[in-house]
């Protein structure tokens, strides 16, 4: 047993630093990313190489392509707006779930993210607001019973970070968001829970908006 779990061990890591590499721009889209020299530069076999990128296939951020290898996705408006209308359907249903057994530490952590949000702004530190969002999705969604759902999104959360990492070093979304997510936050306070599942919607339809006339409007390598 060591051996396997030794191997998923190093792809989880090698996953987390592929990831990151390709969502800062590292590996921009067209990149090929090679096993052999993956592996060289990790200092691992291709195995754990190789399961790392059939991961990064599964979250859209890499294609395999047959006699080339690992190639880093082209941005997608077609992918965008399959992302945000299933965030649009199912991050709804989870807040709609969770937020009746919101307790004083649940909106204690959801103020902490908020002020981290702050700096992040502040610093126009792009790479930690975008893993803040993410956060702060999930811990609205804390207590749903809803575990296949909550995965789901968090897969797309992941695949929207990439595109959400672009639309906000070209505009000032971060504080648009910011204000949006404190509000978000007075609702479940209020247990306005219709209004803020009808809020959040909004939220997520407004992002994609603002992402679509980015990155249409843009010469990045669409498909």
């Amino acid at each position: 047993m060591k051996g396997p779990l030794k191997h998923r061990t190093l792809s989880a890591a090698i996953v987390d630093q592929l990831r990151q590499s390709i969502l800062d721009g590292t590996y921009p889209a067209g990149s090929q990313l090679r096993q052999d020299a993956l592996g060289e530069a990790y200092g691992v076999s291709r195995i754990p190489v190789r399961e790392a990128l059939f991961q990064l296939e599964a979250e859209g951020l890499v294609r395999i392509v047959p006699q080339k290898g690992a190639i880093v996705s082209e941005l997608s408006l077609d992918e965008i707006n399959d992302v945000f209308d299933l965030r649009r359907i199912l991050e709804p249903r989870l807040l709609a779930q969770s937020a009746p057994g919101f307790t004083a530490k649940d909106f204690e952590g959801l103020d902490d993210i908020q002020k981290h949000f702050e700096k992040a702004i502040k610093a126009r530190n792009v790479s930690e607001w975008g893993q803040l969002n993410a956060d702060f999705h999930m811990a609205l969604y804390a207590h749903a019973r809803q575990p296949r759902t909550k995965a789901i999104v968090v897969a797309l959360l992941q695949t929207s970070d990439r595109y959400t990492r672009l639309q906000l070093s070209n505009t000032k979304a971060m504080g648009k968001a910011e204000k949006e997510h404190a509000h978000l936050i007075e609702l479940c306070r209020a247990q306005e829970i219709d209004k803020a599942c009808r809020f959040l919607e909004q939220h997520i339809e407004a992002v994609r908006a603002d992402l679509l006339r980015v990155v249409g409007g843009g010469s990045i390598g669409l498909r």
